[in-house]
């Protein structure tokens, strides 16, 4: 028996080590995926192409690296909401066109695009203290505008933008109107588990058990399940129940921690969403969900 228990210290402890080596060499490539395989990093289109009228607006983070932006407005004298969109985690900001193209149509909102650090022409590499000052780089540019109604000014985020627009939401609670999280993870330390299943007794964030000794090791553990209660805005959860990157019960798990301390949640799930076409399945009633949402929260009372 003592033999065995041995042997098994030792596999544990092999695993750990083998975990920490994968997660220290390969975790910015797998939370951060600017350039899509088979593709190039330069945008393959612009908003022109799609015959929307846009801005490229360059900013500069606290940090002084240099950022790419499009702001699409959605006709000369519109004053409704702006919506400030971050994206995923591969690709840029052009893949994103088509779903914004309808989004400024079926809501009639103007959007603010930022390129993540290392993302499209932006400059610098991804990590979760950058992208940060990225999302503040941006929100400080909006509510410095004359030309849309900064207190209308919401966030929308999908997968890790979600975790990057709760942390901002978190910080800025007067510049930010409501909330819109898409498909989110919970965090990147639950997330580490799910891509790679052998390290899932080793490392997860609050909501898992286990004794998480590689935690340590993750540079950008994103945690949205910790920060999310802590969120004063309105706030609408968009559940895709078929996404088959970030399972379902994260986007349920993240509604119940927020409203606990805040009774202006909004749960709604797609029985047909997955990742990244819950926009597109859900149809009409996608739509709806969030026009009703900012009826509500982000009215225009002028």
């Amino acid at each position: 028996m003592a033999a065995w228990l041995k042997a098994l210290a030792y596999g544990a402890g092999g695993i750990a080590v083998v975990g920490m080596a994968a997660l220290v060499a390969l975790q910015e490539k797998l939370v951060y995926v600017p350039v899509l395989p088979g593709l190039a990093r330069a945008y393959a289109i612009t908003p022109e192409r799609l015959r929307l009228t846009y801005e490229d607006v360059w900013l500069r983070s606290t940090d002084g690296v240099r950022l790419h932006s499009w702001f699409i407005k959605h006709s000369p004298n519109h004053r409704g909401p702006t919506i400030l969109f971050f994206q995923e985690n591969a690709g840029n900001i052009a893949h994103r066109l088509e779903f914004v193209r309808i989004m400024m149509q079926r809501l009639e909102c103007n959007v603010f695009m930022l390129s993540y650090r290392g993302y499209g022409e932006s400059d610098g590499h991804p990590s979760q203290h950058g992208i940060t000052k990225d999302a503040q780089a941006a929100l400080d540019h909006l509510v410095n505008r004359e030309d849309i109604d900064t207190s209308r000014i919401i966030i929308f985020g999908r997968s890790l933008g979600g975790a990057v627009g709760t942390v901002l939401a978190k910080n800025n609670p007067d510049k930010v109107a409501a909330l819109i999280l898409e498909n989110t993870f919970t965090s990147i330390l639950d997330m580490a588990g799910i891509m790679l299943p052998f390290l899932r007794w080793f490392i997860g964030g609050s909501s898992t058990t286990g004794p998480k000794i590689l935690n340590f090791v993750v540079r950008s553990p994103w945690n949205t399940i910790d920060i999310i209660g802590q969120i004063k805005q309105p706030i609408l959860f968009l559940s895709g129940l078929q996404d088959e990157l970030v399972p379902p019960v994260h986007m349920r798990l993240l509604y119940e921690k927020a409203i606990e301390h805040n009774s202006n949640c909004l749960f709604v799930d797609f029985p047909n969403g997955m990742h990244m076409d819950t926009w597109y399945s859900g149809g009409d009633r996608y739509w709806r969900t969030i026009n009703l949402f900012l009826q509500r929260f982000a009215p225009d009372d002028k």
